[in-house]
């Protein structure tokens, strides 16, 4: 039987236990050195406070985690799996190259019922070789990603320091008022496509290849970011915003998730011969991430025209309206989500291709023509520099512009110590609530003790009781002996518990 013997291969039983020792030694000192590696960078994320980084560094860990246990699950029901027999008929659909020809051997028991194994041995150690080259790509893809993503908005650090000068309050002064087609926001979206959709998207799909970020585009929805959330004259450094979120968007994209995990199984079984995927297949994460990018313009173009339907005149700086309703389905995470399948289809086509180049040659089934090839390899090196450098900082830039503002915008110090202040209003107001409910049980049951005390009946009514309450500290007090009572000292204005709000962000 197949995989038994292993045919003239030498089994552990033949083998020097020197060469098993020093193999499993190997095997053990790289593991140490890879976990070791991702503690000290762990440690390294954790003093430079990088929260966000260190949660999507776990994520890639329970990723992994989870490949190796579907790995070794395949190892363990090796024998199992083969043992299915199916009809020769149904083993030979869909299969992924066009002859039927295959030189592995068959399990006896299906030899036996003139049937073939659901996956050969074989093919399941393939299938784990499959799995380790999508764990090494996913990973590879996420890092640069990610740093393609930081290089692009370095360059916005120059711009948020530019807002700090003279010559930026100048030219955006309040008392200067102007035409919204004369400000440099107006003149660079208001233009004659602008009114027209059938032109307007055309326009916004060509301006994500050259300068998808303007200055005057971050000026502008900077501008409306901090009106609608803070003061006006306000110091957020909105740079540094932007790129916590980008690290806590980069948390997402990094794992994955059952429906990722299903239209992974979509993409294996779309490889048949039958659909003439390479016709098609490896083009839908670009024009998914083509669609992204002129959705993310378009939204920029709109907020413009939005403005200027309420006001042709600007005072100072041109105000553009963030909201939801920007979006679609109201929802801006949704696009989010799209560039995390976009991320993830990209990089198991090209673990996909690496894998059949490995085990089956460059000349296969799998890759039939040269144009195959040279296809799959440009669309899916296009696809992760577009999303790193260009879709997925406009993503993180328009993503404000949402109804609501994330947590984000608060440093890793503020977030703890708003949190803190949030558990301990909660315990006062539960407190206050019991004290309150106790005063009012008592108050209750005073007053039906008196009514229903027969020696109460023959009081006069002028007489009044007079009820005092005990105090938190155990002393009675009166109405008057609380007017008397010292003011108590009051928190700093703009702190909670001694919590600086007026930081710089």
């Amino acid at each position: 039987m197949a995989g038994e013997s292993g045919g003239d291969s030498a089994t552990l039983e033949t083998t020097p236990t020197w060469a098993v020792a020093t193999v499993c030694f190997c095997l053990i000192a790289v593991s140490i050195l890879i976990e070791h590696g991702l503690h000290l960078l762990a440690k390294y994320l954790s003093r430079k406070r990088r929260t966000y980084l260190i949660h999507a560094l776990n994520k890639i860990k329970s990723d992994l985690l989870l490949l190796g246990f579907i790995s070794l699950l395949l190892t363990v029901c090796e024998k199992p799996i083969a043992n299915i027999c199916i009809p020769k008929g149904v083993a030979h659909s869909f299969l992924p190259c066009h002859s039927l020809t295959s030189e592995e051997e068959e399990e006896s028991k299906c030899e036996e019922q003139d049937k073939l194994s659901l996956i050969s041995r074989v093919g399941i150690q393939q299938l784990q070789l499959l799995i380790f080259f999508l764990a090494f790509f996913h990973v590879l893809s996420s890092f640069l990603t990610f740093s393609l993503g930081i290089a692009k908005m370095r360059r916005w650090e120059h711009w948020e320091a530019e807002t700090r000068t003279l010559e930026y309050e100048f030219s955006n002064d309040n008392r200067r008022f102007q035409l919204i087609h004369q400000t440099s926001f107006g003149r660079r979206h208001l233009k004659f496509w602008s009114e027209h959709r059938l032109l307007r998207w055309p326009a916004c799909f060509l301006r994500q290849f050259y300068g998808s970020v303007y200055k005057v585009d971050y000026f502008t929805l900077r501008h409306g970011f901090i009106v609608a959330h803070f003061a006006e004259e306000s110091d957020f450094n909105f740079q540094k915003y932007l790129k916590r979120a980008l690290e806590k968007d980069f948390g997402i994209v990094v794992g994955m998730r059952l429906w990722i995990w299903i239209f992974s199984v979509l993409f294996i079984f779309f490889n048949a011969f039958v659909f003439r995927n390479y016709f098609w297949l490896p083009f839908i994460p670009l024009l998914m991430l083509l669609v992204v990018g002129t959705k993310l313009q378009g939204i920029i173009t709109k907020m413009c025209l939005d403005s200027s339907d309420k006001s042709h005149v600007v005072q100072g700086t041109l105000l553009v309206q963030p909201g939801d309703h920007l979006f679609w389905f109201d929802r801006p995470e949704l696009l989010l989500h799209l560039m995390h399948l976009i991320l993830f289809q990209n990089s198991f086509q090209l673990a996909f291709f690496v894998w059949s180049w490995y085990k089956f040659g460059l000349r296969s089934c799998f890759h039939r023509k040269t144009e195959d090839i040279v296809i799959k390899l440009i669309v899916g090196v296009v696809v992760n520099f577009l999303c790193g450098y260009v879709t997925l900082p406009l993503y993180a830039l328009i993503n404000q512009m949402g109804s609501s503002m994330r947590n984000s915008a608060f440093t890793e110090e503020v977030m703890g110590g708003l949190k803190r202040w949030r558990v301990k209003a909660k315990k006062n107001l539960a407190d206050k609530r019991h004290k309150d409910l106790a005063r009012r049980s008592l108050d209750g049951l005073l007053d039906t003790s008196v009514e229903s005390s027969p020696s109460c009946g023959t009081l006069d009514p002028s007489f009044s009781i007079e009820i005092d309450y005990a105090s938190d500290s155990g002393v009675v007090s009166n109405e008057n002996s609380v007017a008397r009572r010292q003011p108590e000292q009051h928190q700093k204005p703009g702190s909670f518990e001694g919590f600086e709000l007026s930081r710089t962000y």
